[in-house]
């Protein structure tokens, strides 16, 4: 009789165990839901933001998501509704288009925080460029970055310089002169390219005169970055 009954003691205390296991699994996923729903719902300051407020919002931004400690601004049904009609990116990023840099989620931001320009080798063609000017010159965002990124297969193709496929290689030619600014460089030569590309682009950025009207006003600051993939982390380059 006692040993029936310390068998079904057990077996209740084992139900109890597991029972509470998942309960404790179940609180851990909705904590980390709530704090996701709460951050996206904090309001947006985008519009009082000058160049300099701008860029640190973006640093500290990419610091969070290095550290592991995301915010999730910007992301809830309030804050759709509240760019569904208009646009107030704090931030115009002229990236590249690899699929490792998106700048939402590297720089810990949400809707309507970055006006994002992609393109292979983060290259300042005509039609980037139209798009950054529309950014800068009508949306007003206070900061504009270049940013390039470690191993980049764009700048790869580039040093290399072989034929590729159709319109593969279109973006070749718009790196080249930053790979003859390298030659003799001691250390990697693709991220010696990648860095001296993100400056070659800002100059071929700078050649606009909506760009520069607000540079010289103090309304816009032109920096370029640089991404490490395997850190996560992004290094500015002024």
């Amino acid at each position: 009789m006692n040993s029936t009954k310390r068998v079904m003691e057990r077996r209740h205390f084992l139900k109890l165990g597991v029972t509470g296991a998942a309960m404790l699994v179940a609180g851990s996923d909705l904590v980390w839901h709530v704090k996701q729903v709460q951050a996206g719902e904090l309001p947006s300051t985008n519009s009082a933001l000058n160049p300099d407020a701008a860029l640190q919002k973006l640093i500290e931004g990419n610091q969070r998501f290095t550290e592991h400690h995301p915010e999730y601004p910007d992301q809830s049904q309030a804050r759709l509704q509240e760019v569904a009609q208009a646009q107030h990116p704090f931030a115009t990023i002229l990236s590249c288009a690899d699929s490792r840099v998106p700048a939402e989620i590297i720089f810990d931001q949400g809707i309507g925080d970055i006006f994002d320009v992609r393109i292979a080798g983060n290259i300042a063609t005509s039609e980037a460029l139209g798009s950054i000017e529309y950014a800068v010159a009508l949306l007003n965002t206070p900061v504009l970055m270049v940013l390039g990124h470690e191993r980049c297969g764009a700048v790869t193709a580039a040093v290399k310089n072989e034929a590729l496929p159709g319109e593969i290689g279109s973006f070749v030619k718009a790196i080249l002169p930053a790979v003859d600014r390298v030659k003799g460089q001691s250390g990697d030569t693709i991220d010696n390219v990648v860095i001296a590309n993100v400056s070659y682009q800002i100059e071929q950025l700078k050649r606009s005169s909506l760009l520069m009207e607000r540079v010289e006003s103090g309304k816009l600051k032109i920096v370029g970055g640089r991404y490490d993939l395997d850190t996560g982390r992004v290094k500015t380059i002024v």
